[in-house]
């Protein structure tokens, strides 16, 4: 890394670090704080209750398939990062072992089955996007900690396994979960695998570990995981008596139904590798109004009433964008930094730009090509070029640029 990358990502992190002792200091509501951004679909009772007695251990599963996060995940870690800010205790669990296994639900097919090196190399990744997010590295009681639930499945045998875990939830039970019921009722061309149906039992298994091995008594995540978090307060209930709680949010959605975070190019991820701080930038940019309302609540920490002012602007004046404009800020900020999103902005204006000259020559490669990605485009062949051949013909006949 240059040394100027290591001087932004410090000043992010401190920045990141004043954020949370000053959001720390207040008294926040998590519960409160998540319903007016819009980001609570079910609750199990008693949660309200157990957060407002004392700092309470969550947990949020994140899938590791891959070696960075993509948009997709961001409302699952911003609850984890909000439920920090409250005061509370966050677990990051990497899905190394479930992630050997695939999880049936919200899925038509049987996800690809991934080797431990290839686990650990996206653990490792992963953690450090998450940095970006929560702290690990302080000494407050409520630090952030990722755990992999490998490490705890790895070496149990399935004679272990079927005796001290499965023997407590019946088959019944599981076989009335949505996730199943879809699967078995003609949504997947080769119906539910063995492997895929021992999923819910797994994942309640971190759920028990968690709960005796850290005092873990909340569990985070998407509506879509609704069934395999009670599977595991179930279980715990079962097998010692122990109470804990679940908090779902709902599936991000686009205004029309679209699929958020997915373009014609794929996912959207927060490594600028994969997507560069340009496109990501760009995506929020580009969401429609009402779409903006939602996610300016959702992916960012604005304030309720910075966010209601930021509305009344926009409805004041549409065309200017306000929204967009603030929430493309806060995000790419958030995920690349300032200086990614300044780049990225006067990338944006290169095509509507008199400077843009000056502009062309601080960009690199990857970032020009992002530009014009979009753009209407035209091969021709050098000899083209070379040729004495009239512009217009050029134009009409070997590009159809004007036909």
């Amino acid at each position: 890394m240059s040394k100027s990358g290591i001087i932004a990502n410090f000043v992010i992190h401190k920045s990141f670090l004043s954020d949370l002792t000053k959001m720390n200091s207040i008294d926040m509501d998590f519960i409160e704080e998540l319903t007016w951004r819009g980001m609570v679909h079910t609750m199990m009772p008693g949660t309200d209750e157990q957060l407002r007695k004392e700092m309470t251990t969550a947990y949020l599963g994140i899938d590791p398939t891959a070696d960075s996060l993509h948009i997709g995940h961001l409302c699952g870690v911003m609850m984890l990062r909000h439920f920090q800010r409250c005061g509370h205790k966050p677990l990051a669990l990497i899905g190394g072992a479930t992630g050997m296994i695939g999880d049936p639900s919200g899925k038509s097919a049987e996800r690809n089955l991934l080797d431990e090196k290839t686990l650990r190399h996206n653990q490792e990744a992963i953690k450090k996007q998450l940095g970006k997010f929560l702290d690990f590295d302080s000494d407050r009681p409520n630090r952030a900690e990722l755990v992999n639930n490998y490490d705890w499945t790895k070496d149990i045998t399935f004679l272990d396994f079927a005796r001290e875990i499965g023997k407590h939830i019946t088959v019944n039970y599981m076989m009335a979960k949505d996730s199943v019921q879809k699967r078995l009722n003609g949504e997947a061309r080769d119906g539910l695998s063995f492997t895929e149906f021992t999923y819910q039992l797994l994942q309640g298994f971190d759920f028990l570990h968690l709960y005796e091995a850290k005092n873990c008594k909340l569990q985070l995540g998407g509506s879509d995981q609704w069934g395999n978090i009670t599977t595991g307060a179930e279980l715990i209930r079962r097998k010692n008596g122990g109470e804990v709680f679940a908090l779902t949010c709902p599936l991000i959605t686009k205004a029309d139904g679209g699929k958020f975070g997915k373009t014609e190019s794929g996912n959207i991820w927060l490594d600028p590798e994969y997507t560069s701080p340009y496109k990501f930038y760009q995506f929020w940019l580009n969401v429609t109004d009402a779409d903006a309302e939602k996610y300016i609540k959702i992916f960012t920490f604005l304030s309720r009433e910075e966010v209601e002012d930021l509305v009344a602007e926009h409805n004041e004046n549409p065309g200017a964008r306000a929204l967009q404009k603030r929430l493309a800020k806060e995000v790419t900020v958030m995920v690349h930094g300032e200086e990614n999103y300044n780049a990225a902005v006067e990338a944006s204006q290169i095509l509507f730009s008199n400077k843009a000259k000056e502009a062309l020559q601080k960009l690199d490669e990857k970032t020009l090509l992002d530009i014009f990605d979009c753009v209407p485009t035209s091969h021709i062949s050098r000899e083209s070029l070379n040729s004495e051949l009239p512009l217009l013909e050029l134009l009409a006949d070997d590009t159809n640029l004007f036909p």
